[in-house]
């Protein structure tokens, strides 16, 4: 099942809440909140105390991506803010698996990002423990930026992946997840669509999720 993962990267901050009540109308499932330190990525965004805020303006799972050095030290903060997923890059990680067990231990589902140079081979160990692996097809750091077709090759290979091994993770994409994408990357075998830019860009979330959410069902099938 395919589903939409609007990324308040793109929304309005001074109306946070209404932007995603109207991407949620639009039939988005899960809240994605983009987390950069300025170190890991070069650019800053937000942290613990705009989750606990949202927490209280939706009921929708949120899903953090910690684009930061030193992810252990805030994985706690960001449970007890109310976050439901919490995703790790493979490269920020010195001991990935402690890492995912941290966040499991908190009462979150764990995943795992790659960024466009790191092959999903290096995830075999630990596809087990993770609830999604998050495939970045950007470069990470800022919204509104140009698709990578490699990308596309990763999703396959992790949606063969879960077939030999008789996993269940899911298979999410962040980056340039646009009307013009969208069919390749369903296709391909993604699920959970991260999208900033095609939902809250244009300023109609409402209209422009349901659009491209049903774009990508029309792509899949369903």
């Amino acid at each position: 099942m395919v589903e939409l993962l609007p990324s308040i990267l793109s929304a309005d901050f001074a109306h946070l809440a209404d932007q995603v009540a109207a991407a949620e109308r639009g039939g988005g499932t899960v809240i994605h909140v983009d987390v950069m330190d300025g170190h890991f990525v070069p650019n800053i965004t937000i942290g613990p105390p705009v989750v606990k805020s949202l927490r209280k303006a939706t009921a929708l799972p949120l899903d953090c991506h910690l684009m930061i050095e030193n992810p252990n030290e805030f994985i706690p903060a960001f449970a007890d803010a109310g976050a439901n997923w919490v995703s790790v890059h493979y490269e920020a990680c010195t001991h990935l698996h402690r890492t995912l067990q941290l966040i499991a231990h908190h009462g979150m589902k764990p995943g795992v990002v790659l960024n466009p140079a790191t092959p999903v081979e290096l995830l075999l160990e630990i596809l087990p423990m993770v609830h999604h692996v998050l495939v970045m097809s950007v470069n990470p750091g800022f919204g509104g930026q140009e698709f990578i077709p490699s990308s596309l090759k990763k999703i396959r290979r992790l949606a063969q992946l879960r077939r030999e091994l008789g996993l269940a993770f899911r298979i999410e994409v962040d980056g340039g997840v646009a009307h013009d994408t969208v069919a390749q990357v369903v296709q391909a075998g993604a699920e959970l669509l991260v999208a900033g830019f095609a939902v809250f860009g244009a300023g109609h979330p409402e209209q422009d999720a349901r659009a491209l959410l049903a774009a990508a069902r029309q792509a899949a099938g369903e």
